[in-house]
């Protein structure tokens, strides 16, 4: 990989995946140019849920956020560009539906709040996780890709940033 670019894992967690946007969150980011360098569908367990959302497993709202990201098979995928990171989290909007702008994926494609999940006692449905910072990143690409599984390849984008 080249040096000036980031890896950034999305997911297209369950709601997402069951109301059939998995190519819409695709395309969104491949008109941007990120590449795709990774990607895969799995069902995630409770064991692998704990992992992921591990600084999350002693608050109050775990169960839901469990439940939600168990509920049904999920898209994981690395994608890479420059300031992935920061650009997938712009795209992606507020983790609060309510509070994500139009035109974000998050505001676009869901709408809950906080307050409405929390008396449900579910998990906010918002259609897409993206690691928050490099931290984050790199160890959420550990834990969802082996290394095999990372591809290196050239697109047409790649004339445009890295020239």
């Amino acid at each position: 990989m080249n040096e000036d670019l980031q890896r950034t894992l999305v997911l297209v967690k369950p709601d997402g995946v069951q109301r059939g946007l998995i190519g819409e969150v695709i395309g969104r980011f491949e008109k941007v140019g990120l590449k795709i360098v990774a990607m895969r569908m799995v069902w995630v367990d409770g064991e692998f849920s704990k992992k992921h959302y591990a600084e999350h497993v002693e608050k109050a709202f775990y169960p839901g956020l469990e439940a939600m990201i168990t509920m049904g098979p999920v898209v994981s995928m690395v994608l890479e560009g420059v300031d992935s990171i920061e650009l997938v989290r712009k795209m992606v909007g507020s983790t609060e539906p309510k509070s994500a702008p139009p035109g974000t994926i998050r505001g676009d494609f869901a709408h809950v709040s906080y307050g409405y999940a929390n008396k449900k006692g579910i998990g906010v449905k918002n259609v897409i996780h993206a690691s928050a910072n490099e931290t984050d990143a790199k160890k959420e690409i550990e834990l969802w890709f082996d290394k095999s599984e990372i591809h290196s390849y050239t697109t047409v984008h790649d004339v445009h940033i890295l020239n």
